[in-house]
C-alpha cells in the first residue's frame, strides 16, 4: 500500500480553505499523480475555536506554529499566510528541518528568495512557489524547466487582476478611474487600501520573481521601477483608441546587452497584440525565448480555487520529491547581472498637453521637444473653443527616459503650455 504524506498548512483563510476543498474534491486523481496518499493533517490558525466551513473535511486546528513547522509527523508544509512576517521565518525553519515547502507568498519569494533557497539547500529539499505569480497560471515551472533550453529575451504581462479590471471598465464602459476602483472594491477585487495594486507595487514584486527566473539573476522589488494607473484618464484611453492602442498596466522584464530592465507602468500596446484582449480580472504573461519564440500563459490570476490549483500541483511535485528523491533545479540565479537604470531605458512615449489655442503653439511645443532630442512621430489636436485652449496628444519616436524628462521640464517652461497631463510609455 502506498504511504501517506501528512500536510501541515500555515493559514486557513480563503485560499487555504480552497486547498482543502479541492484536495477532497479531486483526491483520487491528485493522489494518483502524487504516487502517495495525502492527508491535510493540521492547520495553523489564530483561533482554533472559530467555526469553519471546510465541506466536512476534518483538520486539526492549532495556534502554535511549532506543531507544523518542525513537527516530526508533518511531511510537507503549505504556507498560505501571506505577508513577509512571520511567514518567512516559518518557511525557512521548515526547509531547514528537511520539509519541502509549498508557498503562494510573492512577498517572501520576491524579497527573501536567496535566503529561502539557502535554507532549502541546508535541508536537502525544495521550495515550490507556482502560486506566487499568476494565481492558477502555470508560469514558474515553465520558466524554470519547460523553457530551460531558451535564453529568455523578455517577459511582459498583466499580473494584477485588480488593475486589469479597472482599466477594462474604463476602456469598455467609459468609466472614470474612481468609479471603476469603487466597483472593484465592492466586488472584492480591490482591498479597502488599494495602493499596492493601483500603484504597481504588487505587480513589481511578481515581476521581480519572474525576472529572477527568466534572466538567471537575482532581481528584488527595489530594483523594479513602478508607476501606477491612478492618473490614467478617459481622455488618454480615447486618444489611444484613435491611434489603435489599448492601455494596460504591464510588468515588463527584458535582458539587453547583459543588463536586466525591469519596470511596471501603464503601457499603450497595439490593439492587435495578444495582451490587448485580456480583460476583466484575467492575468496573462507573454514570454519570448530565442528558441521557442513567443508564448503566452493566460488564466485566472487570483481566487480560491485557481490558486489552490497551483498549490496542489506543487504539492504533487513535493510529494514525488519526498518518495522518489531526485536532483531538483533549485535556485536559478546563477549569475549577477546589473539592473538597467530607468533613466537609460529607451521606448516610445505618448504625451498629453493642455495648451493655449493660438498660432505658433505647435511650433513652440515641437521646439521644446527638439531641444531635448525628442523626435515627434504623430500629433493629435483637439480644440476647446469655449475655453480657448487645445488638447495636444504627442507620440514620439524611440527615446531614452532621461531625454523625455528633460523634454517635460522644457515644455512646462513654455508659457503657452498650461499643463502636461499625461506621460504614457508605448511598447511597439
Amino acid at each position: 500500500m502506498a504511504p501517506t504524506l501528512r500536510i501541515g498548512m500555515l493559514g486557513l483563510g480563503n485560499v487555504g480553505a480552497g486547498v482543502a476543498r479541492l484536495l477532497e474534491q479531486n483526491r483520487e486523481l491528485i493522489e494518483h499523480k502524487a504516487g502517495v496518499g495525502l492527508t491535510l493533517s493540521r492547520a495553523l490558525v489564530r483561533d482554533p475555536r472559530k467555526a469553519r466551513d471546510l465541506g466536512g473535511i476534518q483538520v486539526e486546528l492549532v495556534s502554535d506554529p511549532e506543531a507544523i513547522v518542525e513537527a516530526p509527523d508533518i511531511d510537507v508544509v503549505v504556507e498560505v499566510l501571506g505577508g513577509t512576517h512571520p511567514a518567512k521565518d516559518y518557511i525557512v525553519r521548515a526547509l531547514r528541518a528537511g520539509k519541502p515547502v509549498v508557498t503562494a507568498n510573492k512577498d517572501v519569494m520576491a524579497e527573501y528568495g536567496a535566503e529561502v533557497y539557502a535554507a532549502a539547500e541546508v535541508g536537502g529539499v525544495d521550495v515550490f512557489f507556482e502560486a506566487s505569480v499568476g494565481g492558477g497560471i502555470p508560469i514558474i515551472r515553465p520558466l524554470k524547466e519547460s523553457l530551460g533550453a531558451n535564453r529568455i529575451q523578455s517577459v511582459m504581462g498583466i499580473v494584477n487582476g485588480t488593475t486589469n479590471y479597472i482599466l477594462t471598465k474604463m476602456t469598455l464602459e467609459g468609466w472614470d478611474f474612481g468609479v471603476a476602483l469603487k466597483e472593484a472594491q465592492d466586488l472584492g477585487y480591490a482591498e479597502p487600501d488599494p495602493t499596492a495594486d493601483v500603484e504597481g507595487l504588487d505587480a513589481g514584486r511578481k515581476l521581480a520573481i519572474l525576472s529572477s527566473l527568466a534572466f538567471l539573476s537575482r532581481v528584488q522589488p527595489k530594483d523594479v521601477f513602478t508607476e501606477g494607473i491612478s492618473r490614467i484618464s478617459a481622455r488618454d484611453i480615447e486618444h489611444g483608441r484613435r491611434l489603435g492602442w489599448v492601455i494596460k498596466l504591464l510588468a515588463i522584464g527584458k535582458e539587453l546587452d547583459g543588463a536586466v530592465e525591469v519596470r511596471v507602468h501603464p503601457t499603450f500596446i497595439s490593439a492587435q497584440h495578444p495582451l490587448a484582449s485580456v480583460n476583466g480580472s484575467l492575468n496573462a504573461i507573454f514570454v519570448t525565448g530565442d528558441a521557442v519564440g513567443e508564448t503566452m500563459f493566460l488564466g485566472r490570476g487570483a481566487g480560491s480555487f485557481p490558486t489552490a490549483s497551483s498549490i496542489l500541483g506543487d504539492v504533487i511535485a513535493a510529494a514525488r520529491s519526498k518518495t522518489s528523491p531526485q536532483a531538483t533545479l533549485g535556485c536559478c540565479c546563477f549569475v549577477d547581472k546589473p539592473i538597467q537604470d530607468i533613466q537609460s531605458v529607451e521606448t516610445r512615449y505618448y504625451l498629453r498637453l493642455t495648451v493655449k489655442d493660438q498660432p505658433g503653439v505647435l511650433a513652440r511645443v515641437a521646439g521644446a521637444l527638439g531641444q531635448a532630442g525628442v523626435s515627434i512621430a504623430h500629433i493629435l489636436q483637439t480644440p476647446d473653443e469655449a475655453a480657448r485652449t487645445a488638447e495636444i496628444a504627442v507620440v514620439t519616436h524611440r527615446v531614452v527616459e532621461r531625454q523625455i524628462r528633460s523634454a517635460l521640464a522644457a515644455l512646462e517652461a513654455v508659457p503657452d503650455v498650461g499643463a502636461v497631463e499625461s506621460k504614457i510609455r508605448i511598447e511597439a
